[in-house]
């Protein structure tokens, strides 16, 4: 009885102390109208020196979740008008060309490469205006892309990281729409094929691609090597998901345990700074600081307490450490937001990322984080 009695006590105590360590974080806290602050100041600055009238390509359209994201948490106008005159600029469509018989999959920047994912990620943002004022242009593109992909017989869509938030939240967002049970099932059969080239078990973190896969490939210093952006685009697009997903999808609690997986594991390799570096297992690959993987985490680590999915006296530490980085280091005094690593697909020895590092995808990734960081300062 008495060990019984010191090992409860000791699990007693870990607990009050982790519950403790929360409580401390929470005096941290910002306050709500300094958290909007921020994201207006962010979003303005690149809305200032950004044209609406871009091409839907993945790293603009990237951008454009986030100011989705910064619309529906301020109701600014000017937010809505700007996805909007980029989508009409964009004729509501991704790559441009009709002849389905000239439609690729594979990596291309042309309009021929419809069902290539980097193209679909545009669809994310189509819905989310079409919610708003429910024209049927506005998806009808998105539903003729995605509706004839899932008629084909091929299940290798998602090779990549990244891919898993350009298309994942679009499968949900149009089943919200249009209750076809098919973008369900084909999430899920597309989701296993990319588990099966890219997880790794025993991290619980996702290679880039299947190019990555240790022991294949190797770090410099002959270590497994997770590329924290590509890690990020995995952990953002599967909270996405659950947030559309229907309770009762039958592989729902598949998509949560992955999601718990993951967040584990990222708690273990946070810096001290508050950020991610690049190679998420060997900080050595390419040291220093990192913006676009970090607000990914923080955006996801949030979500989760914020829906109950992940345990506050164990996360909220890791995810307030995120936000102060990314509030007191990354964000710059005029607004801009820096050391984001450049496109690409790995962790790159030597690569320089400043606090002059800027771009539209990283943009979009820490205005989702500053606006489930609000959520969360509601809820207090």
């Amino acid at each position: 009885m008495r060990k019984q009695w010191i090992f409860g006590g000791l699990f007693l105590c870990g607990l009050l102390a982790g519950n403790t360590k929360a409580e401390e974080k929470k005096n941290d806290l910002p306050d709500k109208a300094t958290v909007e602050q921020i994201i207006c100041r962010v979003n303005d600055y690149w809305q200032t020196n950004q044209p609406a009238e871009q091409w839907a390509f993945w790293h603009v359209a990237a951008y454009h979740t986030g100011n989705m994201a910064a619309y529906e948490r301020t109701g600014r106008e000017q937010y809505r008008a700007y996805s909007e005159a980029w989508a009409e600029h964009n004729q509501w469509k991704g790559a441009k060309s009709d002849d389905k018989l000239q439609w690729k999959l594979t990596y291309g920047e042309t309009d021929e490469h419809v069902l290539f994912g980097d193209w679909q990620i545009c669809f994310q943002t189509y819905v989310d205006l079409y919610h708003l004022d429910p024209e049927p242009k506005k998806i009808a593109r998105a539903r003729e892309v995605m509706e004839y992909e899932m008629g084909t017989s091929r299940n290798d869509y998602w090779w990549w990281a990244d891919g898993l938030y350009m298309v994942m939240p679009v499968m949900t967002k149009l089943y919200r729409v249009t209750r076809n049970p098919l973008y369900l099932e084909k999430l899920y059969e597309y989701w296993t094929y990319a588990n099966e080239i890219m997880y790794d078990d025993e991290e619980g973190l996702y290679y880039r691609d299947g190019k990555y896969v240790y022991p294949q490939h190797k770090t410099l210093n002959g270590k497994k090597d997770f590329w924290a952006r590509g890690d990020g685009w995995v952990f953002a697009a599967l909270a996405k998901v659950l947030t559309d997903l229907p309770a009762e999808d039958v592989h729902r609690a598949e998509y949560i345990q992955r999601y718990r997986e993951m967040a584990k594991a990222l708690v273990r390799c946070q810096q001290e700074e508050g950020y991610w570096t690049r190679s998420l297992l060997d900080p050595q690959q390419a040291p220093g600081r990192e913006t676009s993987g970090t607000a990914f985490f923080t955006f996801g680590l949030f979500w989760g307490i914020n829906n109950g999915w992940l345990d506050e006296a164990t996360y909220l530490p890791v995810a307030l450490k995120g936000w102060n980085y990314l509030s007191t280091i990354a964000l710059q005094p005029d607004g801009r937001i820096g050391y984001v690593q450049p496109i690409g697909e790995k962790a790159i020895p030597g690569q320089v990322v400043d606090a002059s590092s800027t771009a539209d995808f990283g943009v979009g990734a820490f205005l989702l984080a500053a606006c489930e960081v609000a959520k969360y300062v509601d809820r207090q």
